[in-house]
């Protein structure tokens, strides 16, 4: 059996969720290897995402774990089978490996939902304000790392099909990243984005009640089903994935709430008009 060098986030989250499966049973990986027949290092490795894992071996472990939920057994299947070179493998060696899961994660999402407090979200971003944003990072960029960071950016763009619902605060708008130009562009951006059908914007003024709610950044991305829901926050070297049934529990909670609070979507395109005309 060949090691996996780097697993992706699919390989990775599928040996959680298998793990998972295997603890609330009671089980040791020893015993689960035994009903498999295997050696005990093979359920490690397929743990840690080491080595893969048949559609038939993974309904054998669901079946033998006692999981009843047809629908989340077929996409841990569904996983297990994926062959898929994304587009995104151009960039292996070439960036970190949270941009190459980012990437994955959208070709996976039924939907996303973005909170965004100081920045426009990465997927509503001008190639320009983009570009101001990497360019902001510390330690700098090398110009080579720059460009690499912003076409991997436009390219998620560009192939992000999914309902995608964000809720963007004032500040996030009010706060230049570049100049006036890029401002205005970013917010014209915006305007278009807003009304072509796929993307619901709202936005949560400065003088608006319950801004508390919407204290902190988060991208809410959902899977095949609930379950392989996954929450996306800034780390200092990457992208951090949220998958605790609790904390997705609480984060979907997050977001209603902050939805609740925010302008309607026709007052947020007029609140951006206006911050258009001021700038």
């Amino acid at each position: 059996m060949v090691k996996r060098r780097e697993p992706t986030a699919r390989q990775m989250r599928l040996a959680t969720e298998l793990r998972r499966l295997r603890e609330a049973a009671g089980l040791t990986s020893r015993q689960a290897a035994s009903l498999l027949g295997v050696a005990p290092a093979q359920i490690t490795h397929i743990e840690s995402a080491l080595a893969g894992v048949s559609e038939q071996r993974v309904r054998r472990l669901a079946s033998h774990y006692a999981c009843a939920d047809a629908e989340f057994v077929d996409a841990l299947v569904a996983m297990a089978t994926d062959r898929t070179q994304g587009w995104w493998e151009e960039y292996r060696g070439l960036l970190p490996t949270s941009f190459l899961d980012l990437a994955e994660l959208d070709h996976q999402a039924a939907f996303q939902r973005d909170v965004a407090i100081l920045y426009v979200p990465g997927l509503l971003q001008t190639e320009d304000y983009a570009r101001c944003v990497f360019s902001s990072r510390i330690p700098q960029l090398t110009a080579e790392e720059l460009e690499l960071r912003v076409s991997h950016r436009l390219a998620r763009q560009k192939r992000a099909i999914f309902p995608h619902d964000v809720v963007i605060h004032e500040a996030a708008l009010r706060i230049r990243v570049g100049d006036r130009a890029i401002a205005l562009a970013q917010l014209a951006h915006l305007l278009d984005v807003s009304e072509a059908g796929r993307i619901t914007l709202r936005v949560i003024p400065f003088d608006l009640d319950g801004f508390s709610r919407a204290s902190s950044t988060m991208t809410y991305v959902g899977g095949p089903v609930p379950k392989l829901d996954t929450v996306v926050r800034d780390a200092p070297h990457g992208a951090l994935l949220i998958h605790s049934e609790v904390q997705l529990h609480a984060y979907r909670t997050r977001f209603l709430k902050v939805e609740a609070v925010a302008l309607e979507p026709d007052r947020s395109r007029d609140f951006i008009r206006r911050l258009a005309k001021e700038l």
